[in-house]
């Protein structure tokens, strides 16, 4: 192949090798996360992680056939995936030019990219039939791109779903949802039963916000708006003053009107040391690390053996896969502890999704 012919043929080759980077990503975000988040949840739920990944395997699949419907195709679901990722990223306060060149335009906005390469090569293959083209004889060299294309994706499904599949497969969950006693890693706590102790999914289909949480008792009792908290967060003494958890009665069934004071929302310690994996206790203890950075101190899960969702701790069968903890990060945003421990997070007080739980705890 020649300088000459070797040009014209760039852009498709650019075109392919992003398309099948993008779409590769994109494969493996969404099976880590359906083993790591979905796996339990009633079906089709789990599915819905696999989307942009089969998306973008569509994409692939139309755009090395007909390159001119794809590339068009591409710039629209690019152009349209980036306006409403930056939407998101506003309205958590991610968006700025750091995320738009590190996370936006490679995951999304090189959509846009690759759809107007593939408009160049579908130019470019319209002239090689008018001049009499014939694709080769040879199998492989013909399909070579649709190999790389459906195969490289294949094979990360492949490789991500046997790194996470064999502990997600091993979860113990022996159905009991009842209030539950856990003797942690030198901690020994009542956890609430299933009701508004423990997961109380909300009529928007997530799960009380921390603010909401802690500010329960608050004229007007319940997660109406507060007055006075429109410019300010809940803080570690609201929780323990007006948090949701001392109005739950005895039983943890239930909600008061009065605070009985028998329940209260877990520590981040209390949740580290309860941590559990293959039906036990993981053995993990709560470690804070001074970062030299401006981000501060960052707070890690070490645990003995591997945790995991299990019961009596979590409900493998629900979606959250964090606890909110009582401690606050600063005065924005709260701590809040992973199933499988390790690096401990930390999110906007307000912030409410189907992801992060909570547990109401008592002394046995």
């Amino acid at each position: 192949m020649t300088r000459t012919d070797f040009k014209p043929r760039l852009p498709g080759y650019i075109a392919t090798g992003l398309l099948i980077l993008v779409t590769s990503f994109w494969t493996f975000w969404g099976v880590a996360e359906m083993w790591h988040e979905g796996w339990g949840m009633p079906f089709p739920h789990p599915l819905r992680y696999l989307f942009l990944g089969a998306a973008c395997l569509v994409f692939t699949l139309i755009a090395l056939t007909w390159p001119r419907l794809g590339g068009w195709l591409l710039l629209v679901f690019g152009g349209a995936f980036s306006v409403w990722w930056s939407s998101v990223a506003a309205g958590r306060g991610w968006l700025n030019w750091q995320w738009v060149l590190a996370a936006l335009f490679p995951l999304a906005g090189s959509l846009v990219v690759v759809g107007v390469l593939f408009l160049l090569e579908g130019r470019y293959r319209r002239r090689l039939r008018a001049e009499g083209w014939s694709p080769p004889v040879n199998w492989l060299r013909r399909n070579l791109r649709y190999v790389l294309g459906v195969g490289i994706p294949l094979l990360t499904v492949a490789v991500t779903s046997a790194f996470f599949a064999p502990s997600t497969l091993s979860r113990v969950d022996d159905g009991d949802r009842s209030a539950r006693l856990i003797e942690g890693h030198g901690v020994v706590l009542v956890w609430a039963p299933q009701g508004p102790g423990w997961n109380w999914k909300q009529p928007w289909g997530g799960y009380p916000s921390w603010d909401m949480i802690a500010l329960y008792g608050v004229q007007p009792v319940g997660f109406q708006d507060k007055p006075g908290y429109e410019d300010r967060h809940a803080t570690m003494m609201d929780m323990e003053a007006t948090g949701l958890c001392r109005y739950l009665s005895a039983d943890g069934t239930t909600l008061m009107a009065e605070p009985q004071d028998v329940w209260r929302f877990p520590t981040a310690e209390g949740i580290v040391r309860s941590l559990v994996g293959g039906g036990q206790n993981a053995g993990c203890t709560l470690r804070r690390v001074q970062e030299e950075s401006e981000e501060g101190e960052s707070w890690y899960a070490d645990c003995i053996r591997r945790a995991n969702k299990d019961t009596p701790l979590w409900a493998p069968d629900e979606e959250p896969i964090y606890y909110w903890s009582a401690d606050e990060y600063d005065e924005e945003e709260s701590w809040y502890v992973p199933y499988g421990g390790g690096v401990l997070g930390y999110q906007p007080k307000e912030w409410g999704n189907p992801r992060h739980g909570y547990r109401c705890v008592r002394e046995p």
